[in-house]
């Protein structure tokens, strides 16, 4: 008796040659669907085409040669492909990531092996049913698991994150510069810097990780650790003082102390004053560089001294750490219209979170006052509050001369002090966490210059605490410090969007799961008092300063007017 006819297809369709693409296809054609654009069709009909390309593509742009496939998605392409390759290895398979591989209709082939009975035919399938036994099935292989490649950029973030886990003294995390220091031995590619030609730095496979919860990014500025936690018997988050570990370290005889110059004070204004700071400057042999400072008008850095390399027509770069010490320098006629204008406030709230220790005034009194819009008793209140009240160094001078001779003395005070000593570096987190220089210590930890500078860029973006902080800065009698004790315990002014009409502060209506972040606001604070006498006493008894006086009634009924009255102040 002849074996009975098996139907259906005898041979697997073959694998995908182009998974990848298919997968970067198709999940930007599901997230167009998401967001309701009519683009997912574009890349649909681009799937399509691909799917029925039977050959390998190296590349988006060798891609040009299908059906639906412009430059938009060409390019496209060949840029997820190099991120792919910067987080894999530059000699990754484009097959490395790849799934079964989707037949033509869309649908997911079978595994090799499988047949298919007609559906149109029952006698044919009572009979294979009934007198054979089905033919086996091979099973459909597991996932491939993800493992980046050695001396990847995903390689060294894991690794790094590993063996920090493993440290006893471990926080358990790192921060992006510390990830970087730590992770960067262990790569062949630069977390910093962009190969010729590449677009993306090893830093990029971090994102890759987080997706594949493999790393975890919590806070701002981030903090980073492994997904997997630290093993058992580690001190990790445990709280215990993390070894110090700089990126570069300048010992003595090794850098120079060099005065930084902000371009402004050598252009615009009247051009000969200008002039005549710089020349007597160099008249008192001072060493300085006139750069673009974001705080602060002088500033002072311990320069690297680099040797030049054979082979090479420029001097490497000078690794560069900025000393604890800025001066902001004010004329008398500058100084009125900072105080009218509101910039002596937010200079002051500038150069007190800027990371350096020592900031100082430098207030040249030249000249009358008598044409100028406030007083001389006024100026001198505001100079006064700003040494007694925040803490800041006013040092007053008569001329410009003055200045360059203070200027001076302090360059050559910076020389004995920081000159015979061991200078590491360190992030801005870091050094504030870290107490003043000790006179008798052989070292000490001073942030980078770049990361100072950057840190204090004036247009960054701000968090809603820091807005909030600048606004009550505004109102006359509140101080930084008074600022930073209504933040202390109201950390924002609202902890869910409000609107002002006529009849006063209301909450908008808010969307389904709304998540408040900031559960302590202060017109939440102020809708809890049951009548207007309690909500003009309810920041009265706040602490500030170093005495930790009470705010007082008077401004706590001020703020409260403010924020509280329904129709316009008077």
């Amino acid at each position: 008796m002849a074996a009975p006819r098996r139907l259906g297809r005898k041979k697997p369709v073959p694998a995908c040659p182009n998974p990848l693409f298919v997968q970067w296809l198709t999940e930007w054609r599901d997230e167009a669907a998401e967001k309701g654009k009519k683009t997912q069709f574009v890349y649909q009909r681009a799937l399509g085409s691909l799917r029925r390309y039977p050959l390998p593509l190296d590349s988006g742009r060798e891609a040009a040669i299908l059906q639906h496939f412009g430059d938009g998605i060409c390019r496209r392409l060949d840029e997820r492909l190099e991120r792919h390759r910067a987080e894999q290895g530059a000699d990754a398979p484009l097959e490395a990531m790849g799934r079964a591989s989707p037949s033509r209709g869309g649908q997911e082939s079978d595994p090799p092996g499988t047949e298919h009975r007609s559906l149109n035919n029952p006698s044919a399938s009572q009979t294979l049913l009934g007198d054979l036994e089905p033919p086996p099935t091979r099973k459909a292989r597991p996932p491939r698991q993800y493992v980046p490649a050695p001396h990847s950029g995903a390689y060294a973030v894991l690794l790094a994150l590993y063996k920090d886990s493993m440290s006893p003294r471990s926080r358990g995390f790192l921060t992006k510069p510390e990830l970087q220091r730590a992770a960067q031995p262990l790569c062949d590619k630069s977390f910093t810097l962009v190969d010729p030609g590449n677009r993306y730095t090893a830093w990029a496979s971090v994102g890759t990780l987080i997706r594949k919860e493999l790393v975890l990014k919590t806070n701002v500025p981030a903090r980073l650790d492994s997904a997997l936690g630290p093993l058992e018997g580690t001190a990790g988050g445990s709280g215990g003082q993390r070894p110090h570990d700089p990126e570069f370290v300048l010992r003595p005889g090794q850098f120079d102390i060099i005065l930084c110059v902000d371009f402004i004070e050598t252009m615009g204004g009247p051009a000969a004053r200008k002039q005549d700071l710089m020349a007597e400057l160099r008249r008192n042999a001072v060493p300085f560089d006139v750069r673009k400072l974001h705080v602060g008008d002088f500033m002072w850095v311990a320069r690297e001294r680099v040797q030049p390399r054979p082979g090479q027509l420029h001097l490497p770069p000078a690794q560069e750490l900025a000393l604890d010490y800025v001066v902001e320098r004010k004329r008398m006629a500058d100084l009125c219209g900072s105080i009218i204008d509101g910039r002596f406030r937010e200079q002051k709230f500038r150069l007190r979170r800027c990371g350096l220790r020592h900031p100082i005034y430098l207030l040249e009194e030249s000249g009358s006052t008598q044409h100028l819009s406030l007083p001389e008793s006024t100026l001198q209140q505001a100079a006064t509050s700003t040494q007694v009240v925040d803490g800041f160094f006013v040092k007053r001078t008569r001329d410009l001369r003055e200045s360059a001779a203070y200027l001076t003395i302090m360059t050559r005070h910076l020389n004995s002090l920081y000159g015979n000593k061991t200078l590491m570096s360190c992030t801005k987190e870091e050094s504030q966490g870290r107490g003043p220089l000790q006179p008798n210590s052989d070292s000490c930890t001073l942030m980078t210059f770049q990361e100072f500078n950057e840190g204090a860029v004036k247009n960054k973006a701000q968090t809603v605490r820091e807005v909030f902080a600048r606004q009550l800065m505004q109102i006359s009698g509140v101080s930084g410090e008074k600022a930073a004790a209504i933040l202390e315990r109201y950390s924002t002014l609202a902890s869910f969007p409000y609107s002002r009409k006529l009849g006063g502060w209301e909450p908008k209506s808010l969307p389904p799961l709304t998540v408040c972040l900031h559960p302590i606001s202060l017109l939440a604070a102020y809708s809890t008092c049951p009548d207007p006498e309690s909500r003009d006493k309810l920041l009265s008894t706040i602490k500030c300063g170093k005495l930790q006086r009470n705010l007082g009634p008077a401004l706590s009924r001020t703020l409260s007017q403010l924020y509280c009255s329904p129709g316009p102040l008077s």
